[in-house]
């Protein structure tokens, strides 16, 4: 981990050594995939301003996302198969995340546990959720993540209707992965991922095997999944969610501005500007570029977070200085994840950590706080 330089040379390593489907599954996007590259291409677009002969000294990053203390802007973002980059995976990151100071954030189709996640952290943790058609396994859900003492509920609101993912498709995507000869070739050639699961019993979604109706082993697990997401899903079902929960809430998915005032008016306390990572609307606009018109919208109103084509420190000044009180990253940490577990996630939050200090710094401010767009370059 000491010579990883950027989010890309783990991206590099995690190619090598998670199988070939799990990695395509991390990083890709809907149809072509236009959104999913516009999200890195748009940050590069956006300048900044580098300022001189200012003091640099004593900065500070630490800020708060609805009103919880984090040592940067950055939460890790809700991801599936999280288990399947590396054995554990969903525990380990989150303890990589508490030990630095920002939240991490447990997806619904998560192959730990809620359960899993809360026996290896000590400080809460936050929950995605995807709301179901079967409205008890829902609430069952729910209680579970506040007997678990999470401290925020994140509701996903773009996966009504599952975007078609081609290399997910040609891979034959599943947890855990069939035994054709492809897979099993795949799983040959990653002789170390291969040993790491065998250590662990925690291989598929654990967060529905044993908890959903009907749902006791992968057979019928995949007919489960297949009908469950709700496409009904409607405004009256969130304020449902927020009363159900009663605690902070996120809304993750918002990337219109009619969408970002109705957002406001539901009482949650943030919403995310978000596209999937560029994995549901294929032809959808990049979050980065999305965020002022939002800010500028609902801003006043509503804690505004931003998800999607992050890499770098840099590009978390970047959507701080346009406005987002927090910032996510998924393929970051789970390239380092991939690359090399618990270590691997924390180099990666090390990485983003530096180049946004830095970063700050030649801009000449001393305060994540103190970020706006003064230092955007017109």
């Amino acid at each position: 981990m000491s010579k990883i330089l950027e989010i890309s040379d783990l991206k590099a390593i995690a190619k090598r050594r998670v199988p070939k489907m799990f990695f395509d599954y991390a990083d890709s996007g809907a149809w072509t995939e236009g959104t999913y590259r516009a999200n890195e291409e748009d940050f590069r677009k956006v300048k900044l301003r580098q300022r001189v002969l200012v003091d640099m000294t004593n900065r500070s990053l630490e800020s708060t996302m609805i009103g919880q203390t984090v040592s940067m802007p950055v939460a890790l973002a809700p991801t599936g198969l999280t288990g399947m980059q590396h054995a554990d995976g969903e525990m380990l990151a989150a303890k990589a995340a508490e030990e630095f100071g920002v939240p991490f954030t447990l997806s619904t189709m998560s192959i730990c546990s809620i359960e899993d996640v809360a026996s290896v952290t000590s400080k809460p943790f936050w929950f995605q959720l995807y709301v179901m058609r079967d409205r008890e396994f829902v609430k069952n859900l729910i209680e579970r993540a506040k007997a678990a003492k999470c401290s925020a509920l994140v509701l996903t609101l773009d996966l009504q209707i599952l975007g078609q993912r081609h290399k997910d498709l040609r891979n034959g995507l599943s947890a855990p992965p069939k035994f054709t000869p492809k897979h099993i070739w795949q799983m040959a050639t990653r002789p170390l991922w291969c040993l790491q699961m065998l250590k662990t019993q925690r291989r598929s979604f654990g967060n529905i095997v044993g908890h959903a109706k009907n749902v006791s082993d992968l057979s019928s697990l995949s007919s489960w999944t297949a009908e469950q997401f709700d496409p009904q899903l409607s405004w009256e079902n969130v304020e449902e969610i927020r009363k159900m929960w009663g605690g902070p809430l996120i809304l993750k998915g918002i990337l219109d501005v009619e969408d970002a005032r109705m957002a406001a008016r539901t009482g949650a306390d943030a919403i995310i500007v978000s596209n999937h990572g560029g994995r549901q609307l294929d032809g959808a606009p990049s979050s980065i570029s999305m965020l002022p018109k939002i800010v500028d919208a609902v801003g006043h109103q509503i804690e505004v977070h931003v998800d999607g084509g992050i890499r770098s420190g840099q590009d978390v000044l970047k959507a701080v200085a346009l406005g987002a009180k927090g910032t996510y990253i998924g393929r970051p940490f789970l390239y380092g994840l991939g690359a090399g577990g618990k270590a691997g996630v924390t180099t990666a939050l090390d990485i983003i950590r530096k180049e946004l200090d830095i970063t700050m710094a030649l801009c000449g401010k001393r305060d994540i706080r103190d970020i706006n767009r003064d230092v955007i370059a017109e």
